[in-house]
């Protein structure tokens, strides 16, 4: 019997190379959780049918001594991630039997490293939504308490790790699309610098928010998948090949980093809760030697605002190609313009529809200038601010979510209520920074809190090296 709750990357590679299992056998035992959790939990849309086959692949790497430190490790990929001659649908009905023609560079890597691709994960669909209750394939539940939604909009990948269906998980952020069901499943989830992982062959949602980011449960899982797929890629435009990073440039990693943190964003709308707990675990940082500073970041506090105008611009214009026509779900019309609307209409789901309406209008003639244009260059401020900021501290600090897990259903009726978990995760996105979320502890109700730190663009080492300190703090 192998411990699944507690294994690591690195306990699963020490195991694998001195024979304590095999490959296949660690397979087996998480299909053998998938069959008893998966219909209840809806993690997996898919479990591929040729596990087994990469799994002798990659125990031939450790007879030969080629092995990595993925080598036969177990993924969950995300609906949204291409896999060459497997189904990728988005979450969406529109795309329900598209199967990917090519390996997205992320895919690419891991096969390389002779890693375990598991499985499919559920989303939102097209990874529109904070719940994963958008998918046109059901709803994922919560491991903690199935009652209430795992956070999204990659729920799947969360919930795959949370309920011991797999060791790690690749998710995409949009805008907190990692660390918010990281938060609410009790993992850590990193939101990576923008360009820093390739984007080529992920179905875009908003290609300049978009980031394929790994989920895990304990931080070095999570920088050990990192660094695996953290490479410059030219078949995307949008991957930086000349990396500067402050953490090159700063002394050894020092407990008296200063951590900034940005009282005044958490004066409304944050759950008691969570509140309390945040000042817990940042008095038990100070009390270790951080240096703990208070900050403000006035153009931050719009940042909400800004993405739910500049995303679903960008969203109107990625979902324009699902047609009907060339690819994906197509219904019968007496002509052209019949099958656009029959097929887009029925194709996509309530969520899709009214982001596309949005995107739509706020593009349109005579409204670009007063919505679009005017949230560019608020984009710009909240970024100006944020690198301003880290000139003084090295961590910007705020809870990850505003409140722990709510009930399915609970924000379903109401779109700005479900937007508003995403407070906290906008300002990253919208500026390309990295951040880590990390689990803190737990609500009243046994449901995981947690806490996030922002770092400066290709600071991800400085966000393991707290999130590991953080980590021992957390327990004592």
């Amino acid at each position: 019997m192998i411990d699944l709750k507690n294994l690591t990357v690195e306990k699963t590679h020490r195991s694998f190379k001195n024979k304590e299992f095999t490959c296949k056998e660690l397979v087996q035992e998480y299909l053998k959780v998938i069959r008893e959790k998966n219909a209840q939990l809806n993690a997996y849309l898919e479990i591929y049918d040729d596990i087994l086959n990469q799994a002798d692949e990659a125990q031939k790497k450790f007879e030969t001594g080629t092995a990595t430190m993925l080598t036969g490790i177990p993924f969950a990929i995300k609906d949204n991630i291409l896999f060459a001659g497997h189904k990728a649908s988005a979450g969406s009905k529109i795309l329900e039997n598209y199967v990917a023609v090519y390996d997205s560079t992320v895919v690419k890597e891991l096969k390389k490293q002779g890693a375990i691709l598991i499985g499919r994960t559920n989303m939102d669909e097209f990874a529109m939504g904070s719940s994963t209750q958008t998918s046109a394939f059901g709803v994922t539940r919560n491991p903690y308490d199935i009652s209430r939604v795992p956070g999204g909009s990659s729920g799947g990948s969360a919930v795959a790790v949370a309920g011991d269906m797999v060791l790690v998980a690749l998710g995409t952020e949009t805008c907190g699309s990692v660390r918010q069901p990281a938060s609410f499943c009790g993992l850590v989830g990193l939101k990576p610098t923008y360009g820093a992982v390739s984007r080529n062959g992920i179905i875009a949602m908003g290609n300049s928010l978009d980031q394929v980011s790994p989920f895990g449960k304990n931080v070095r899982d999570v920088e050990i998948v990192f660094n695996a797929l953290s490479k410059y890629d030219p078949m995307d435009s949008t991957s930086i090949k000349d990396r500067v990073s402050p953490d090159t440039q700063k002394p050894p990693f020092s407990s008296a980093f200063k951590i900034g943190v940005p009282w005044h964003l958490f004066e409304k709308g944050v759950d008691s809760e969570v509140m309390d707990n945040f000042k817990s675990s940042i008095e038990k940082l100070k009390n270790s030697g951080y240096k703990i500073i208070d900050i403000e970041l006035p153009y931050s506090k719009y940042s909400l605002e800004t993405y739910y105008i500049i995303m679903p611009a960008e969203v109107s214009t990625n979902l324009s190609r699902f047609d009907g026509i060339r690819y994906g779900f197509s219904d019968k019309g007496e002509n052209l313009m019949e099958v656009y609307k029959k097929s887009r209409g029925k194709g996509f789901g309530k969520e899709a529809r009214r982001r596309i309406l949005l995107g739509t209008y706020v593009l349109s003639h005579g409204y670009y200038d007063a919505y679009y244009n005017k949230a560019i260059k608020v984009r710009e401020k909240i970024k100006e601010e944020m690198l301003e900021a880290f000139k003084n501290v090295n961590f910007i600090a705020t809870p990850t979510t505003p409140t722990s897990a709510f009930k399915l259903g609970e924000k379903l009726d109401d779109p700005v209520a479900m937007y508003l978990c995403d407070i906290f995760a906008a300002p990253a996105n919208l500026t390309g920074i990295p951040a880590l979320a990390i689990p803190s502890g737990k609500d009243k109700n046994g449901l995981p809190l947690s806490i996030q730190f922002m770092a400066s663009h290709f600071c991800e080492n400085s966000l393991f090296e707290i999130g590991k300190k953080f980590e021992t703090l957390r327990e004592k």
